[in-house]
């Protein structure tokens, strides 16, 4: 329930906030006199065994109340009459709102999946209409109207707000339902404006769309000679599909050329001297080395991007920075997307990160890619993938094993049920967890869309093209996969609905990654090097130096961003390059032996999703304890065990999940035994 009203409050824009603020502050008429009036009159009436949450709760109902909700005597009395003291009684209302909040919230949702298939799917065309449904919110209203009607009133009232270091102290002797009225208690910590939650809904759109249509066609690159280096009609979105196709090209004769080709588009699309000409357009020809854009043959002018790119990132901020004012206890984004949100501090985070990525480890494993590549490495030889060996058979080929058995979305459909068969579950189990997928062709790189409901599918999306599913958008689909069976069992296994989910975005994506590394078991295809053991580690472990850098770059932009709210985009583009060169040069110069270099700023996640990033650092640490504790157990059964263990905090999940919490020093461990015997 906390992820869902958080997701509804943090899709963001307004365009008067100033108004909206002080409508808020001048509309707040309970004060203390009033609340300790309220508190004490309840503890006469119903015992001192009520004190905490008579305290907490009256303290928040009058927060959040305001003169339109009705007189200082409304208030008083409300609190007097809905204050629920007898146990069943408070039992059946939470039964009653878990029933309904899952009705309400999961037909909303499936509107909401609706209204934005155009723009998400790969359905043709995307008319101004599409964008119009795209943007609009179906759910902006819910909130003001569950305060209006005092629903939201005798939820805060009843069902007390506890702080993260609350849960963390007393969740561990909590039952499923007791962790079910603490997350219903982190409901409606804000009261926004529906016009706001509109707009937020609109600026998120935009972004998303802006991202998802952001097509670079290799097949017309060209180098200094004019030579065409890619097929006709490849089509690479940024970023993810131009680091993948990076990734394929170690190992291939002509590669390094290739990539020194893609690393340039990254560095134009960063610096935003990229022509708009040449974004998702197949007319003109483009040398991103000297920058020339050619048409017919002939050298033309053309229009740089310039700070479109940071303008998105912008509005997003600008859009989250509006709705601080409306949160008593967490005054910034910031604050809300790690402690609210994560439910791990940003201090923690960023200790973690930089700890590993200072690792005299990775400088080891750097030694051992040059070695491996026989050359310096270059700053796009983050991705190196060279320790994946798929089985020595060549990404062509695996694109022709994919096209073959995956045509089309419905083959991908159709399969599912055999892969978690593959994987362990039961013929009943992979059948009722596979019926609980959709498969759809995404106009982006992919994604997986939870189910809001039980009765509802969640959605496996993933990039399809007309000769059917290539190996980069198979390899995409398993991981998509892997959080479609998550979202299943964390919706379906769990004691009640105001815990279905994980603690955070990471937990989920650590399923996502063991299933993306089991994607060519689901092929058939075994793995019979002796050494796949290690040189998976090593992987996972260089894998996790990129993105620990992308994530720091991702969290130093947001503080910057706070500390100069008034920057338009020109300041904020050149204050995120200045930010990734700075991250480089403290944690990857050494290692590439070049410095100032932008690259860590290529992600896409941070035009469209704020502060996502941190998620899949924080997912690869989580997937490499799970897979330690289960190598000699198990897989499926294991899976549904840790996954159905439900929205706990990240320590108390991690604690009934493996007994120990998220470290670098597992990871570490296994590195050091993986390069002793690679070495050997």
């Amino acid at each position: 329930m906390k992820k869902l009203i958080y997701t509804l409050l943090v899709l963001v824009f307004a365009v008067s906030c100033t108004q909206h603020v002080k409508e808020q502050m001048d509309t707040q008429i309970i004060d203390q006199g009033t609340i300790e009036k309220v508190q004490t009159a309840l503890l006469e009436k119903h015992g001192q065994e009520h004190a905490f949450r008579i305290e907490r709760g009256v303290e928040r109902a009058a927060s959040l109340w305001r003169d339109s909700d009705g007189s200082v005597d409304d208030f008083e009395a409300f609190c007097m009459e809905q204050f629920i003291a007898d146990q069943d009684e408070l039992n059946l209302v939470f039964d009653r709102l878990a029933n309904n909040f899952e009705y309400l919230y999961g037909y909303l949702g499936r509107i909401g999946v609706e209204l934005n298939r155009q723009i998400q799917e790969d359905r043709g065309p995307i008319h101004p209409i599409d964008q119009r449904f795209g943007s609009y919110s179906v759910s902006a209203h819910v909130q003001d109207d569950f305060f209006n009607n005092k629903i939201a009133f005798i939820i805060v009232l009843n069902f007390p707000n506890y702080s993260l270091d609350e849960k963390n102290d007393l969740g561990s002797d909590w039952d499923g339902r007791q962790w079910g009225f603490a997350r219903l208690g982190d409901s409606y910590s804000a009261r926004i404006p529906p016009s706001i939650l509109q707009e937020n809904s609109s600026i998120y759109s935009e972004a998303r769309l802006y991202i998802s249509e952001y097509n670079i066609y290799a097949g017309k690159l060209v180098n200094e000679q004019g030579e065409q280096l890619f097929p006709d009609e490849m089509r690479l979105l940024a970023h993810w599909n131009i680091r993948d196709e990076i990734k394929s090209n170690y190992g291939e004769e002509d590669g390094l050329p290739k990539q020194e080709m893609l690393y340039k588009v990254m560095l134009r699309i960063i610096n935003q001297d990229i022509p708009r000409e040449v974004i998702n357009n197949p007319e003109y020809k483009w040398n991103p080395h000297t920058n020339e854009v050619f048409e017919n043959g002939q050298q033309v002018d053309f229009e740089p991007e310039d700070t479109r790119r940071y303008q998105y990132l912008l509005n997003n901020f600008q859009a989250m920075k509006n709705v601080d004012p409306y949160y008593t206890d967490s005054d910034n984004y910031i604050q809300r997307r790690f402690e609210n949100s994560m439910e791990i501090p940003i201090e923690e985070v960023e200790e973690l990160f930089k700890e590993y990525a200072s690792s005299p480890l990775l400088r080891e494993v750097a030694g051992l890619v040059s070695d491996r590549l026989g050359r310096e490495l270059r700053p796009f030889d983050l991705w190196y993938n060279g320790f994946v060996g798929r089985a020595g058979i060549s990404e062509a080929e695996l694109d022709e094993i994919t096209r073959s058995r995956y045509p089309d979305a419905d083959a991908l459909n159709r399969d599912l049920p055999r892969m978690l068969r593959e994987l362990g579950w039961d013929h009943e189990e992979a059948e009722f967890i596979a019926s609980k997928i959709d498969v759809d062709a995404a106009r982006g790189s992919g994604h997986a869309m939870r189910a809001s409901m039980r009765e509802m599918p969640s959605h496996l999306r993933t990039r399809i093209a007309a000769d059917g599913m290539d190996y980069k958008g198979y390899n995409i689909a398993v991981h998509e996969f892997g959080h479609n069976v998550e979202q299943t069992i964390s919706n379906h296994y769990v004691d009640n609905y105001f815990i279905n989910g994980i603690p955070n975005t990471a937990f989920t994506e650590a399923l996502a990654f063991m299933f993306q590394k089991r994607d060519l078991e689901l092929l058939g295809i075994d793995q019979t090097d002796p050494m796949m053991e290690h040189l998976d580690v090593l992987d996972v472990f260089w894998d996790n130096y990129e993105m620990m850098g992308v994530s720091l770059v991702d969290m130093k932009v947001w503080k910057w961003l706070y500390d100069n709210p008034d920057a338009d985009a020109q300041q904020l583009k050149e204050a995120t390059i200045r930010i990734a060169k700075d991250v480089w040069n403290e944690y990857y110069a050494d290692v590439f032996g070049v410095t100032d270099d932008p690259l860590l700023a290529i992600y896409s996640h941070m035009i469209q999703s704020p502060l996502y990033l941190m998620n899949y650092p924080y997912g690869r640490l989580i997937m490499f304890q799970l897979e330690d504790y289960i190598a000699d157990k198990d897989f499926a059964q294991e899976v549904t065990r840790i996954f159905s263990i439900g929205q706990l905090t990240p320590r108390q999940w991690m604690e009934k999940a493996v007994g120990e919490q998220i470290s670098n020093q597992p990871l570490f461990d296994a590195v050091e035994k993986a390069l002793a015997a690679v070495k050997e």
